[in-house]
């Protein structure tokens, strides 16, 4: 196997988990409270930039890798760039919908955030474990490790770069709570600070989604 894509699961599982409870820490906060709205809208705004980037660099730097080495894999790749184009819809209606709501709290101005997720959800439905069938395993056959290590890099900088709680969300979604995930992707010392350190703050970051405080 020339590289290891299983870095895509793994970062689906967070958007999946994100995007799957946005519905909810938006009903989540009392009509007028623009403290906790503007926390909530903070956090969903930085996970679609995440999820902007990660198809940004899909759209730029994986397809015609792809189909130049794997030309038998076009017809999915097509389907792919359908996929992210009608993603990019929902991720725009997001974008603008999240500032007014976002100040205000109100529950006129959460309405079309909340078509939005809904939109959202409904796309990556359909597109992750479309991905996860069709592509990944090509990308495993005919691409080289540098490949996923610089969608690795490009997942880290600015500006959506990830900070301690988002880490802590990825580490969440995983299946086993992440401790495959910690072992696999961060060395011991970061593992340390994580543990005592990151964990913490991470919980706290889920208190403010959460109660607003």
């Amino acid at each position: 196997m020339p590289c290891d894509a299983s870095g895509m699961a793994e970062i689906h599982r967070y958007y999946k988990a994100g995007f799957g409870e946005g519905a909810a820490l938006v009903g989540g906060v009392a009509a007028g409270d623009a403290q906790h709205a503007t926390a909530v809208a903070t956090h969903l705004a930085g996970l679609s930039r995440s999820l902007h980037a990660h198809h940004e660099f899909e759209d730029a730097n994986l397809w015609d890798e792809l189909t130049g080495r794997a030309p038998g894999c076009a017809l999915h790749v097509g389907r792919m760039k359908q996929q992210h184009a009608t993603m990019l819809v929902h991720l725009n209606d997001l974008d603008a919908s999240l500032p007014a709501w976002g100040v205000s709290g109100r529950a006129a101005d959460a309405r079309p955030v909340l078509a939005a997720l809904a939109g959202i959800n409904e796309a990556l439905a359909v597109h992750l474990p479309d991905e996860e069938a069709n592509i990944v395993p090509v990308m495993e056959e005919v691409l080289e490790q540098e490949h996923m290590e610089a969608a690795a890099r490009h997942g880290r900088a600015p500006p959506q770069r990830r900070d301690v709680p988002d880490g802590g969300a990825i580490i969440a979604a995983q299946p086993d709570g992440g401790a495959t995930w910690v072992r696999k992707n961060l060395p011991g010392p970061v593992r340390l600070v994580w543990r005592y350190y990151g964990r913490r703050q991470y919980e706290r970051q889920r208190r403010v989604l959460l109660t607003g405080r």
